[in-house]
């Protein structure tokens, strides 16, 4: 089984932007929706009145290589640098998107 999880955006074309730049690719082009997909992860963001802001975009790296390559990538929108939360055993940071939302940047360890 596959999933997709869908945002209304106000700001479609900078939303798609950034992730672009973040490595996702056009999934699916639809009317006002665009589906992107980052390994098996798929998120489409819908042109709306108002944007969804609420939850975390999480993208999941097999080590911290990917997360630190982001970090320096993001740095400028990252709510701190990159650590280690001995809660859930994961090397992460965050940082928000054009709209507000916030989006995590993983490793499992």
């Amino acid at each position: 089984m596959d999933g997709i999880v869908f945002f209304r955006t106000e700001r479609h074309d900078d939303v798609i932007e950034f992730y672009r730049d973040l490595g996702a690719e056009i999934w699916l082009e639809q009317p006002e929706c665009t589906i992107l997909e980052a390994g098996s992860f798929r998120v489409g963001f819908c042109a709306g009145s108002e944007a969804d802001t609420e939850g975390i975009v999480t993208f999941v790296f097999d080590g911290r290589d990917g997360v630190d390559e982001l970090y320096e990538q993001l740095e400028a929108r990252a709510d701190g640098e990159p650590q280690f939360n001995d809660t859930y055993d994961i090397y992460q940071f965050f940082a928000s998107d054009p709209e507000g939302r916030t989006v995590e940047f993983q490793t499992f360890e």
